[in-house]
C-alpha cells in the first residue's frame, strides 16, 4: 500500500487496474493465482490484473444489501454459497418497518441473475488450493469485500488477497484480519464515496462485464 495520506484521482477503471496490477506484480502468491472480479466495477480493474500477472480472470459474485433509501450505503452483503454479512454499525438505523432478511432475499433474486448472466456456461469456480486476488473498484464499508473474501475461504482457497484502488480505513480494519493478504493503493483520511476518487466513474453495464471475461477467461 502506498504510505498513509498518498491520494490521487484515477483517471478510470483502466489505468487504476494497471496500476493495481503493478502493485500486485511485486508480490510472490503462495499458489497460483486466480484473479477475481467484483461486478460490476471491479471486473475492468481484474482485467488489468490478470493481464500483467497472466493469471485467468472470472467472477466472484457478490451482491450489497442497501439501506432503503440510501442503496448505496450498505448494511450487509451476500456472496455465493450463503454468505451473508451483516454490518451491525449500519443496521442500527435501519428504517422503522424496513426488515433485514426480506432486504437479503430480494437481493438474493440479483444475485442469482447476476450468476446466471455473467457465468454462462463456465462451471462453478474452482479455488481449492489457489490464490484467489478478490478486486473491486473501491472498498467504502468492506461488506461485499467481506463476503467474497468469506467466499473464496468456504471454496478452500490456499491464500486469499483483498485488492483495490482505494479503500477506507473502516473497510481495512474489518479485511486484515480475514485476509492473507491486502493491497489498497490508497487508504485516504476520509472516503465518502468511491467516485470521489475517479475522474470518470460510469457505472459498468452487464454486457461490459461478459465482454471483459470473454477477452480473458482461460
Amino acid at each position: 500500500m502506498q504510505a498513509p495520506g498518498h491520494t490521487r484521482i484515477f483517471p478510470d477503471r483502466t489505468v487504476a487496474g494497471r496500476e493495481l496490477a503493478a502493485a500486485l506484480a511485486k508480490r510472490r502468491y503462495a499458489a497460483s493465482p486466480l484473479v477475481l472480479g467484483l461486478p460490476r466495477g471491479g471486473v475492468p480493474v481484474a482485467y488489468e490484473v490478470a493481464l500483467a500477472l497472466h493469471a485467468p480472470l472470472d467472477v466472484m459474485i457478490v451482491r450489497k444489501v442497501g439501506m432503503p433509501g440510501q442503496p448505496e450505503l450498505a448494511i450487509g452483503a451476500i456472496a455465493s454459497g450463503n454468505i451473508l454479512v451483516r454490518d451491525p454499525d449500519t443496521l442500527r438505523y435501519l428504517p422503522e418497518g424496513a426488515d433485514f432478511d426480506v432486504l437479503v432475499a430480494r437481493e438474493r433474486v440479483e444475485l442469482e441473475r447476476r450468476e446466471r448472466a455473467f457465468r454462462g456456461g463456465r462451471p462453478a469456480l474452482q479455488l481449492h488450493q489457489r490464490t484467489a486476488i478478490l478486486i473491486d473498484d473501491g472498498v467504502a464499508t468492506g461488506s461485499t469485500m467481506l463476503a467474497a473474501v468469506r467466499a473464496a475461504r468456504q471454496g478452500g482457497a490456499a491464500e486469499i488477497i483483498a485488492a483495490a484502488p482505494v479503500s477506507s480505513h473502516e473497510a481495512l480494519a474489518l479485511l486484515e484480519p480475514e485476509c492473507d493478504a491486502v493491497e489498497f493503493l490508497m487508504v485516504p483520511p476520509a472516503l465518502y464515496a468511491i467516485g470521489q476518487w475517479y475522474q470518470d466513474f460510469t457505472q459498468t453495464p452487464d454486457s461490459e462485464v461478459t465482454r471483459v471475461l470473454a477477452l480473458k477467461t482461460t
